[in-house]
């Protein structure tokens, strides 16, 4: 039975769906104006380890992952989601490129990274920009019940007027005059934009130039490249809504699981359930899973310090990308990870060890018939379903992972047994022990035997036995040629 630590309700909580062996489960993902860093896919990976233990308990799971690529303001930085500039113009300027041509670059590099961690893709990958329709009537929704207001600059959300606003979170800690800039309309600095104007009021650039009498240079450079008609006028959508509109588009007004980073706990997350559930007067997500931070040799990471490092940064020094993935499951998904060059040389040197040991293995598909003591994997499967039903404890289940290597059974059960956990841990051990195997040339201890026995019966001149080896070789997969230097075996 798995039990998963609950924001929410701030303990380890049984699992229970709302509908039996089905599960609907909604990921937060990145923002595309930039590059996603190992901190952000440590957060994707704890997704896909829930993924994948919900999976192994036999729930068929409906899994949705956001793509923000537009909306999300720079002012989240100083404590005020509302305020700065949008992330994808910021970006355009910078690169000389568009908004949607910047989406659609970093959108890219983050589904190849995503595939080299070997993330299980969702059901859908939903983009904010493909779905206007659907935050505006949200919105709607929203104003219809009361719980709206209008400002210069936007529509805003009045949390004064939702009753558990904050639950979630530690909001209650948070005082207004923290920020550095305060939005002096908001009727309360909590409140948060639905909808954000492109200019004043929501005219049109035209009218807003008009009305400026700014110059037709200045004023171009204030334009908009990103935004969309609405019955409250020009503008696009605030960074929360588009995760509330497009979660209960696709998983019902109310769903099991919601994930994402420790750092959407204290207002992206609590917004969404503000607006969600103002919406439809019913409760928005049972369990809240959030993942810790990363820190680098013991500090946070940031570009001013120069210890923000993505995928690229890693193969570039050499490494393998699914050594990162090792190196996260080594830490439990809400203790601080922190990540040092020496931790994950360790990590590269052990899952190098792993997949090159298991090549050498007689393959399960060779082991037919081979016995081994009755119960011994059944309790090996136990206890690794245990370590990860108890609160994805990963760390553990690769404990028992290697207790598996290391035992003294037949290599073909335990690399079934391997195979099998493998659909949790995600390290395609499968496919890279075969590829390794293939690229080396690594003849399997059992079949370099028979060749053995092959070699010493035909010394002996017993030519009838030596070609039964033979036959018992190439009916397991492999051709064997006698050359001047010795038998030469390769796998058909």
């Amino acid at each position: 039975m798995l039990k998963i630590y609950n924001s929410l309700s701030k303990k380890v909580e049984e699992f229970k769906p709302i509908h039996p062996l089905q599960v609907e489960m909604y990921t937060c993902g990145p923002t595309v104006y930039s590059f996603a860093h190992i901190g952000n896919f440590r957060t994707y990976t704890m997704a896909d380890i829930l993924l994948r233990v919900l999976q192994y308990n036999g729930y068929d799971v409906t899994y949705i992952m956001n793509l923000t690529d537009v909306g999300h303001l720079t002012g989240d930085n100083l404590g005020d989601a509302d305020l700065g500039e949008d992330r994808m113009e910021k970006a355009a300027k910078k690169e000389g490129k568009t908004a949607w041509e910047i989406a659609d670059f970093y959108t890219e590099v983050f589904l190849k990274d995503f595939d080299k961690l070997n993330l299980t893709h969702p059901k859908k990958f939903t983009k904010a920009t493909d779905h206007i329709k659907e935050q505006i009537n949200l919105v709607k929704r929203l104003e219809e019940k009361g719980f709206t207001y209008k400002t210069s600059d936007g529509i805003y959300f009045d949390t004064s007027k939702f009753k558990h606003y904050g639950e979630l979170s530690s909001l209650d800690q948070i005082k207004a005059g923290a920020r550095m800039e305060i939005n002096l309309e908001k009727k309360n600095q909590r409140d948060f934009a639905l909808w954000k104007f492109s200019y004043p009021n929501g005219v049109s650039f035209k009218e807003y130039i008009a009305k400026s009498g700014m110059k037709a240079e200045e004023a171009e450079q204030q334009k908009r490249q990103m935004e969309w008609k609405s019955p409250w006028g020009i503008g696009f959508p605030g960074w929360h809504i588009e995760c509330s509109a497009m979660s209960m588009k696709y998983l019902g007004e109310t769903f099991d699981i919601h994930t994402g980073g420790i750092d959407l706990k204290e207002t992206h997350h609590p917004n969404e359930i503000a607006q969600a559930e103002a919406a439809t007067g019913k409760k928005f997500v049972d369990y809240w899973v959030h993942g810790a931070f990363i820190l680098v040799n013991g500090e946070r990471m940031s570009k001013s310090k120069g210890n923000l490092y993505t995928v690229y940064d890693l193969e570039k020094e050499g490494y393998d990308v699914l050594a990162l993935r090792y190196l996260y499951l080594q830490t439990h998904y809400r203790q601080e990870m922190n990540f040092t060059f020496e931790a994950l040389d360790a990590a590269q040197n052990a899952y190098k060890k792993l997949v090159l040991d298991i090549s050498r293995w007689k393959e399960p598909s060779e082991s037919a018939g081979e016995k081994v003591p009755a119960g011994i994997f059944e309790d090996f499967e136990k206890r690794f379903l245990d370590a990860l039903n108890d609160d994805l404890n990963t760390a553990q289940a690769l404990a028992v992972m290697w207790e598996v290597v290391k035992s003294p059974y037949p290599s073909g059960p335990k690399l079934r047994m391997l195979f099998k956990m493998d659909r949790v841990l995600g390290l395609n051990l499968q496919e890279l022990s075969l590829q390794v195997r293939n690229a080396q040339g690594i003849v399997p201890g059992h079949i370099q035997k028979l060749v053995e026995e092959r070699q010493h019966l035909r010394k002996l001149r017993k030519f009838n036995a030596a070609d039964q080896i033979r036959a018992k070789i190439e009916k397991l997969g492999y051709e064997l040629e006698d050359t001047k230097k010795g038998p030469k075996v390769t796998k058909k």
